[in-house]
């Protein structure tokens, strides 16, 4: 399980641990190697560097300073990552917003991050009618791929421009690692969403274990089909900077052209969330899926089952891992790992326990949550934007404290239990239940709402809710499912609706989620999938 044969991925000296090194450190060693594939756009490692220097020049000119910060809602192009590097180039913290959040979630991002300028896709613009972008501090909005929309509308009464072609190339700003590069938000467990201050050094230490771990090496082709407001997608790109290899990034996941867009590509590594395995593996069997160069993929949360069967269907081999976006790639498996069905062994670099409700550390065998830290200086991130007794709190003790329920085997393996968080994680996308519950409660008919993870056949969560309904009110469940698609992104509506008389609750009135948990799926549940438009009329009890 040694990585030594890997330490040719050797990070850079403490001081320059940045992004603007980085880039300027590859544009010399590897110029003119193709470094990006990207909606039918290419760069080579020196175009990125002198990319991010034009791109920067024009977020001065607009009156972005250091430290502000500029949010980004953009599909997988190259324009989202010209903002991106030419950010931290300049000194200003990205802010990427998930391309699914619909209003009420921008308007948060924008008005927590304090986001002065907003870079946008045409395409979502309709999502800002129902934000009220004067409770941010935006002053300007820059709109991608508009060309062929006619004259811009007006989103308030913030100016709305087209994204201006590239400037003069300038020298980077004076960047220290620990300096924010991006906030990356994180689902909320109880509450709102918490924007995550990464900096510098965390995204050169993302790309430097994950390349470690891949044993990624500068003839390597890096593929994802992930989104560039993930931290897994922003990785893939750290890594190919790092090692002098390309990344390919396509637009979407597609499991019936998976293995077309891999050969295409030409792609040595790939990247997979734990469903898109079942799903790839649910596709017939074709020649596809042998008929390419990828040896390795990153899989995390991919079911031991599905980690052998897709080795013997299309010979990738998957490693499994441990990391988030407060941490870094701490935990992980190898090539030459004697087992699967484990997040992995601890890392070099990083330490770990396994603690009780008070911190203390629990002995092999005995589960409890999963606690972190790093031996670097900023390879985690540096708290929440914001929110200082949330960062506390996660950080007590000197320990980053996840939420994930593990268990350290005698032999050093960490093996994944459950999610002590009230978070619901589908489709690759962490779900707050508390987010969803508020669309639910803000729906007149609502009284009640719990909002929690089923399991589905994918090995991953799907999201329930249990309702309340008025006194007196009535509500076609197809309706509020309409209602939610509207305000939250398509992967957090409830697939499953469960009316109720009232939610079960301890004497002090919480709700006690984990016996509607137990319940799951029912003859009473209502399935939005199966129910395909057919009338399904809610009432209270006697109503």
């Amino acid at each position: 399980m040694s990585d030594d044969k890997h330490r040719a991925v050797m990070p850079l000296p403490p001081h320059k641990r940045t992004l603007p090194v980085m880039l300027a450190r590859q544009a010399e060693r590897f110029g003119s190697k193709p470094l990006l594939t990207i909606a039918g756009r290419s760069w080579t490692h020196r175009d990125a560097a002198d990319a991010a220097s034009r791109r920067a020049e024009r977020l001065r000119e607009a009156g972005v300073e250091f430290g502000e910060r500029v949010a980004l809602m953009c599909s997988n192009r190259i324009e989202f990552l010209e903002c991106f590097l030419g950010c931290g180039w300049l000194g200003v913290v990205s802010v990427p917003i998930n391309t699914a959040a619909m209003g009420p979630q921008i308007e948060y991002c924008l008005a927590n991050s304090g986001a002065r300028l907003l870079v946008i896709e045409h395409e979502f613009l309709p999502r800002l009618e129902m934000a009220d972008l004067s409770r941010t501090a935006l002053r300007a909005v820059w709109v991608v791929a508009a060309e062929t929309h006619g004259e811009l509308p007006l989103i308030g009464a913030l100016p709305c421009l087209r994204y201006p072609d590239p400037d003069q190339a300038i020298d980077p700003a004076q960047v220290g690692p620990g300096d924010t590069l991006s906030i990356l938000y994180t689902s909320g467990t109880t509450g709102p969403a918490k924007g995550v201050i990464c900096p510098h050094a965390q995204y050169h230490w993302w790309g430097v274990h994950t390349a470690r771990v891949l044993g990624i090496e500068a003839h390597d082709v890096l593929c994802t089909t992930l989104p560039l407001f993930h931290a897994n997608a922003l990785n893939t790109f750290a890594q190919a900077a790092v090692t002098g290899a390309s990344a390919v990034f396509e637009a979407r996941f597609s499991a019936s052209g998976f293995w077309e867009s891999m050969r295409a590509a030409d792609a040595t590594v790939i990247y997979v969330l734990g469903a898109m395995v079942p799903i790839l593996l649910a596709q017939p069997p074709s020649a596809a899926e042998r008929g390419h160069r990828v040896r390795v993929g990153l899989g995390p949360g991919v079911p031991a089952a599905a980690i052998a069967a897709f080795r013997e269907r299309t010979g990738t081999v998957l490693l499994e891992g441990y990391g988030s976006t407060e941490t870094n790639f701490a935990i992980g498996t190898a090539i030459d790992s004697p087992r699967t069905g484990v997040m992995g062994w601890l890392r070099e670099g990083f330490d770990a326990r396994v603690v009780d409700e008070n911190d203390v550390e629990l002995p092999p065998g005995e589960a409890g949550e999963l606690v972190l830290r790093a031996d670097e200086p900023f390879a985690f991130a540096n708290g929440y934007f914001g929110m200082p007794e949330a960062t506390v709190r996660a950080w007590r003790n000197l320990w980053f404290h996840t939420g994930d329920r593990v268990v350290r085997d005698a032999d050093g393996a960490f093996r994944f239990i459950d999610r002590i968080k009230d978070a619901i994680r589908r489709r690759g996308e962490n779900i707050s239940s508390y987010e969803v519950e508020q669309v639910l409660l803000g729906h007149p008919a609502v009284a009640s709402a719990a909002v929690y993870p089923v399991r589905s056949e994918l090995a991953e969560d799907e999201v329930m809710a249990a309702l309340v309904i008025k006194e007196g009110a009535r509500v076609d469940l197809n309706e509020l499912v309409r209602y939610c698609e509207l305000r939250l992104p398509h992967f957090a509506v409830p697939l499953f609706i469960e009316v109720m008389d009232d939610l079960p609750r301890t004497e002090s009135g919480k709700v006690q989620k984990y016996k509607l948990r137990e319940r799951g799926v029912s003859a009473s549940t209502w399935e939005r999938v199966k129910a395909a438009g057919a009338p399904a009329t809610a009432r209270p009890p006697g109503g």
